[in-house]
């Protein structure tokens, strides 16, 4: 954390410095930040000196975003508070090991570790948000639930400069579980900063993320009938597969388990840009100007450093042997420890020139490059490493009047151990009018090399190899409909897969090597009435051919909601949601491999939603809320989404959300 918090601090110096040096470019430019708002055309003279108008504007931008985003300041959507979306599943408790109901496949070509059971808690470069603030801003996040539950989380961003932007954004989730052996300790953080000269030709961008994800497996209830036996009322008490039969402890700084999973991650990258163009001085009023620059040609370097470790930890397996002989084919555990290990270094350099085509209008460019990759994993036994050499080619073309949107993309693997991998997408966009919405078509082939740890996974106990597979192909045809006028988002896919990878068990990996399609719909309206609302999600999903994807056929969660102004500042929503899926096969759970694995011998078949009351309510910058969770249990024992792995009982969550502007 030192050497995070020393480069950090030597970037914000350079930038303070370039832009001292700077200063004198632009003295007869009245306003000349990135993002900067007219001060109105309101005269200086009649607004007193010591009462100016302040104008507030907060907005940001991924690194590679053409356009930029405002803050969601919605209230009406408990998941906006919680990293774990509506359609996503998990093993019984926040931080655990996590995937969508929804079929969305990885299409990223290349190599992939394949570790991806906590991804959704995950900071990521790629989800990096680069600010740009009038004024200071920072938000504070604060949750408690049943059984000590907690989430805490900070973000702050300012802009010392108009042309300067730091922040950072912490996050820490502590669950201590409502059976033994599921604890989750998880911690995440991203330090990041933005500067561009006064010029506006020179852009640098840093960002730094770090994950600390530490899950408790506990494999599952032994039976499942103890959830309905009265010895078991107190469910620390039910037996489990994993972990012995561990004391209850609670810490917020710690998660003290034998057995467990880690995924510990630091990642850095940096990106510079320099434009040749043409600047232009807008007059605004008879005081304020602002300064523009249009771009004609850029040069772009990114560079990037990442470290991921994924480990499985039991101190204790002698008490699981018959867990792990039946599962992974153990049949002695003769050391102190099973332990399963995989820690990858990656390096890439990227260097890209970017064309605009048209004056006046960043969002229409031609994008082409090449990126360099180093990558070394390090295991129990022994190490790897290879690089990777591809090249990348982006037409944007984003049109003035915001009403078509252009985009093509194409990735190819011409050296290295990812020979052959390849990305190509299109997508064409288009705004009807207000009532009508906006329309997208897109396409997307991807060929891929299968994951890692499909072809090869160390423990010290056993080896799983499978070096026999080919490369997976997916296409995808999506049509999408966006109205803001009638409440509604539409998704419709088409997938045709190709070599399928999956495992088919707890340690073993296979390809389905047959064609097979799915569709899908994916539907979010809004219905209204007077002050009730009607908040629809819902999914269907159908597999074509014989395969061992396995989804769903009905996903849906409904919020039924009064909302309304209480006393004129207060905005308050309240009502009860449910959220239910059809009968599937419902993989199971391997959690020395902390992957997903294939199973048709259980369907998993929840009869009752699960259903929750909430209100939630605003009073300018301050956001409360409360939930009463999991109310179907006092019809029917815990729900299963994961074959014995129980939802809790009735659980109470209280939390807030204060934002301020200094």
């Amino acid at each position: 954390m030192k050497k995070v918090l020393l480069i950090f601090c030597c970037f914000c110096l350079f930038a303070l410095g370039a832009d001292a040096q700077l200063r004198g470019l632009q003295n007869r430019v009245g306003n000349t930040g990135a993002g900067q708002q007219s001060q109105g055309k309101s005269d200086s003279l009649i607004i007193p000196e010591k009462r100016p108008v302040i104008h507030i504007d907060i907005h940001y931008r991924h690194l590679d975003d053409v356009v930029d985003h405002k803050l969601d300041s919605s209230i009406n959507d408990f998941t906006k508070y919680i990293p774990l979306p509506a359609d996503y599943i998990d093993l019984g408790n926040l931080g655990t090991a996590a995937h969508s109901l929804i079929y969305t496949p990885i299409m990223n070509p290349g190599f992939d570790a394949g570790f991806h059971a906590f991804d959704v808690y995950r900071f990521t470069l790629d989800s990096t948000k680069f600010y740009n603030t009038t004024r200071p801003y920072s938000l504070l996040r604060y949750m408690i639930g049943s059984k000590q539950e907690q989430l805490i989380e900070v973000l702050f961003t300012q802009n010392p400069r108009p042309n300067f932007n730091f922040g950072f954004h912490l996050r820490k989730i502590n669950a201590p579980g409502f059976f033994q052996n599921e604890n989750t300790d998880d911690n995440s953080y991203n330090v990041f900063a933005h500067y561009n000269t006064k010029n506006k030709r020179y852009n640098a961008y840093i960002s730094f993320v770090g994950n600390k994800i530490h899950a408790g497996e506990n494999g599952g209830i032994t039976s499942d009938s103890s959830l309905s036996q009265p010895l078991y009322t107190d469910r620390r008490t039910v037996p489990v597969n994993l972990g012995g039969a561990s004391a209850f402890s609670i810490g917020f700084f710690a998660a003290p388990v034998a057995t467990k999973s880690d995924f510990i991650e630091s990642s850095w990258l940096f990106n510079q840009r320099y434009d040749w163009g043409h600047g232009d001085t807008v007059k605004v009023n008879d005081t304020t100007f602002n300064y523009e620059f249009h771009p004609s040609f850029r040069i772009e370097n990114t560079l990037k450093l990442s470290n991921q470790e994924a480990d499985y930890t039991d101190t204790i397996p002698s008490s699981a042997s018959l867990y792990y002989f039946k599962n992974y084919g153990i049949d002695s555990l003769w050391k102190t420890r099973l332990s399963a290990a995989s820690d990858w270094k990656t390096f890439s350099n990227d260097f890209s020139l970017v064309k605009f085509p048209s004056q006046k209008n960043a969002a229409h460019f031609i994008k082409a490059g090449a990126t360099f990759e180093y990558l070394k994993g390090n295991f129990l036994q022994n190490s790897i490493s290879f690089y990777n050499v591809k090249g990348h080619f982006e037409y944007h073309n984003l049109t003035r009047n915001e009403k078509w949107d252009l985009d093509a993309k194409g990735v190819f693997y011409f050296l290295g151990n990812n020979f052959g991998d390849y990305l190509a997408t299109a997508s064409l966009s288009r705004y009807l009018n207000e009532k009508l919405g906006n329309i997208t078509l897109s396409f997307s082939n991807l060929n891929k090399t299968p994951a890692f740890n499909y072809q090869f996974f160390p423990t010290n106990y056993f080896i799983s190899t499978n070096g026999n597979l080919k490369k997976t192909n997916i296409t995808q045809l999506q049509f999408q409909a966006d109205n803001a006028h009638l409440k509604y988002t539409l998704q419709v896919n088409y997938f045709v897969l190709t070599n399928y990878t999956y495992f088919k068990n707890f340690s073993e990996s296979a390809q389905d090597n047959s064609v097979f399609n799915l569709w899908q719909i994916v539907l979010n309206k809004q219905f209204t009435a007077g002050h009730f609302n009607w908040y629809l999600d819902l999914a269907l999903q159908q597999t074509i051919g014989n395969s061992p994807l396995h989804v769903p056929h009905i996903w849906t969660r409904n919020r039924f909601a009064y909302e309304g102004i209480f006393y004129k500042n207060m905005l308050y929503t309240a009502g009860i949601e449910a959220v239910y899926n059809t009968p599937y096969y419902q993989d199971n759970y391997s959690p020395v491999l902390q992957q997903f694995v294939n199973q048709e011998a259980t369907k998993i078949n929840n009869t009752l939603p699960n259903t929750a009351v909430f209100l939630d309510f605003r009073i300018k910058a301050f956001v409360a809320y409360v939930r009463a969770e999991n109310l179907n249990t006092f019809v029917q024992p815990n729900q299963m989404q994961v074959a014995h792995y129980p939802y809790p009982g009735f659980t109470i969550r209280v939390g807030f959300q204060w934002s301020y502007v200094n």
